[in-house]
C-alpha cells in the first residue's frame, strides 16, 4: 500500500518502477486512511490481521527486503522468517501475539492522535483545493498533536517547501533523534519460539 495526498501523480511511478513488479494489487491510499485507522507513524509499516480480522501483531516496522539497510542499519530476514512462521502456524506461532501482550502495545484511544487525523484532512482537503497556504497551519497542528507520526511530517514537508513552510527538513529532524540508524523503532520479536 502507498499513501500519498496526490495519489497515482506521486506514488504510481514507485510501483511501476519496482524491481520487481509487483504480483498484487497495490493500493494507493491518497486520504491516508489506513494510517488514521491503525494510528500508523512510520513507512514501512505492517499490520499482522488474521483470516477472522483479529490483529495478531500491530502496527510497526515491516521491512519485505534490504534495499534499506545502509540507511536503517535494520536486516529484514527476522522479519521476513516472522511472517513466513505466522503464515504456517498462525495464532500458534511465537510471533502472533496474544490478547495481554496485545493490549500491551496497542495505544489507549489519545484524543490527541483522533484530533492529529481530523487535523491533517483538513489540511489534506485544502491542499487538494488548491489553498496550500491555508493547509499548512493545519498540517503543522496535526504534527504537534502527534509528534510521532513521521507520515505526517513527510507528507506535509513533500506538498511544500518544508524549510520555508515549517523551518525543518526530513534530514535535520532525523539528525535531531540521532540519525537515520535510530530513525526506526526495530520489531519487538521473541527470541525463542513457544513450544
Amino acid at each position: 500500500m502507498a499513501q500519498d495526498t496526490n495519489g497515482v501523480k506521486d506514488a504510481g511511478k514507485w510501483i511501476t518502477e519496482a524491481n520487481p513488479k509487483p504480483s498484487y494489487t497495490v493500493l494507493i491510499d491518497d486520504k491516508h486512511l489506513v494510517t488514521k485507522l491503525y494510528n500508523m507513524v512510520n513507512v514501512p509499516t505492517g499490520v499482522w490481521i488474521n483470516e477472522q480480522g483479529r490483529i495478531a501483531r500491530p502496527n510497526e516496522v515491516a521491512f519485505a527486503d534490504d534495499r534499506f539497510k545502509t540507511f536503517t542499519g535494520m536486516d529484514s530476514t527476522p522479519y521476513i522468517n516472522a511472517l513466513k512462521d505466522w503464515a504456517e502456524k498462525g495464532d500458534k506461532s511465537a510471533y502472533a501475539m496474544n490478547e495481554e501482550q496485545l493490549r500491551q502495545k496497542l495505544a489507549t484511544n489519545d484524543p490527541g492522535i483522533a484530533l492529529a487525523a481530523a487535523e491533517f484532512g483538513l489540511g489534506e482537503q485544502l491542499y487538494k483545493s488548491g489553498h496550500l497556504t491555508e493547509a499548512i497551519p493545519h498540517f503543522k497542528e496535526a504534527q504537534r498533536l502527534n509528534p510521532k507520526s513521521w507520515n505526517y511530517k513527510r507528507q506535509a514537508w513533500a506538498l511544500s517547501d518544508s524549510k520555508r513552510d515549517y523551518g525543518t527538513t526530513f534530514k535535520d529532524e532525523v539528525d535531531k533523534i540521532g540519525g537515520s540508524k535510530v530513525y526506526y523503532t526495530p520489531p519487538d520479536l521473541p527470541a525463542e519460539k513457544k513450544p
